[in-house]
């Protein structure tokens, strides 16, 4: 496989990222796929999406979940409903989880992605030890389905994420490194952070964003690729440094307007291409 194939975040019912026809037509070859609703989510369903990309030329390297009921409207509301952390849908949400896994072992994908929401900070509370739990059986799923677990980065600093990353203690759990999240959450500045968790990354995405001017108490903004405060170019030479040679994935989350997201997206692709030329 080429070193940093370029890639985009899509859905196939949800509406999410970019549509496929776009991505074909920008000739990007591999997909983060936000998982579907679980009638879409059979073997049938499967095997009927892998011929579509088959004809597309494209492939899916992560199957990320997502549930009913999350909101990122703001900070606090992201802490309340998002991810594997809240209390009261933390089974339910676990179980779904599994679902994903099994339709990403259908679509033949070995890795398994998610927001875990906000983990406590405070490593000798209940609530802590019964997320590195939770987070320990999804793991030991997702390896009798061959498939490792990544974790965005974003809600948590570089140093928790760690701690927690050794908490769990599963060979098959990395991160999936979002340089723009530590700026929306106001977490860390993305590079550093990126030097620090390194040999955890096993996927990244591509997104921009501006500080807000409370950082970690009210959101950033999230903009198009190359206008925010994430350094692509000193993000691809952490990446080249840390020995990162997997896909570049876009996310972009803008309206399903093929004229528009050919725009945004095709700048973005141009922008990484670019880069990808000069340092890689």
């Amino acid at each position: 496989m080429e070193k940093w194939p370029l890639g985009v975040f899509a859905s196939i019912d949800a509406g999410l990222g970019v549509k496929l026809e776009v991505a074909r037509e920008l000739g990007v070859p591999t997909l983060h796929l936000h998982a579907p609703t679980a009638q879409n989510r059979t073997e049938q369903a499967a095997q009927d999406f892998l011929q579509k990309l088959d004809g597309y030329g494209m492939r899916v390297t992560a199957v990320f979940g997502g549930f009913e009921g999350e909101s990122y409207a703001d900070i606090p509301t992201v802490v309340k409903t998002v991810g594997l952390t809240p209390e009261d849908t933390r089974a339910s949400r676990l179980a779904e989880m599994k679902e994903i896994s099994d339709f990403a072992r259908h679509l033949g994908v070995p890795v398994v992605a998610l927001h875990l929401g906000f983990i406590s900070e405070d490593r000798e509370s209940a609530s802590y030890k019964s997320v590195v739990e939770t987070t320990q059986d999804l793991c030991d799923y997702c390896a009798n389905n061959n498939q490792s677990l990544h974790l965005e980065t974003g809600q948590e600093t570089a140093e928790g994420l760690l701690h927690f990353l050794g908490d769990v203690a599963r060979d098959n759990l990395f991160v999936n490194f979002d340089p723009a999240n530590m700026i929306l959450y106001g977490t860390a500045e993305p590079i550093p952070a990126l030097e620090q968790v390194g040999k955890f990354v096993r996927s990244v995405h591509c997104k921009d964003g501006r500080w807000s001017q409370n950082p970690g108490k009210d959101w950033g903004e999230e903009v198009s690729l190359g206008e925010g405060d994430v350094d692509f170019a000193a993000f691809l030479t952490t990446l080249k440094k840390i020995g990162y040679t997997g896909p570049l994935t876009i996310e972009r989350e803008i309206p399903q307007e093929p004229e528009r997201q050919r725009a945004e997206i095709g700048s973005a692709v141009s922008l990484l291409e670019r880069l990808k030329r000069e340092i890689g």
